[in-house]
């Protein structure tokens, strides 16, 4: 059983960062991939960015790719969303999500536990 509790979400003028923190319970973080999806009102969840279980392999989503940036400490058990450059339409609720298995996945279906959400609201 692995919980999840995602922080450092907020309101941020457009251009602007943030630094989103997921920290996970549980000894076996480091075999998990994590992943960061969004879901804004209205709209389907979406992937966002993925993380194998050591850090060497990386997804993003078109959409943040050169914006975001996804990291990991297996040490803290943590797993980490920079957002840079923030757009209004980066608006949503962002979920982390842990995956049993070592490698990421864009698919939501394939994450087997998720954190409760944390709301980004970037304003034009």
């Amino acid at each position: 059983q692995v919980q999840l509790v995602e922080s450092g979400g907020g309101l941020v003028q457009a251009g602007g960062s943030l630094r989103l923190s997921c920290a996970a319970s549980g000894r076996t973080f480091s075999s998990h991939a994590m992943g960061w999806f969004r879901q804004a009102p209205g709209k389907e969840r979406e992937f966002v960015s993925a993380i194998n279980w050591s850090g060497g392999i990386i997804n993003y989503a078109d959409s943040v790719k050169g914006r975001f940036t996804i990291s990991r400490d297996n040490a803290k058990n943590t797993v980490y969303l920079q957002m840079n450059s923030l757009k209004p339409e980066d608006t949503a609720v962002y979920y982390c999500a842990a995956r049993s298995g070592t490698s990421g996945s864009y698919k939501h279906a394939e994450y087997n536990y998720w954190g409760q959400g944390t709301q980004v609201t970037v304003s034009s």
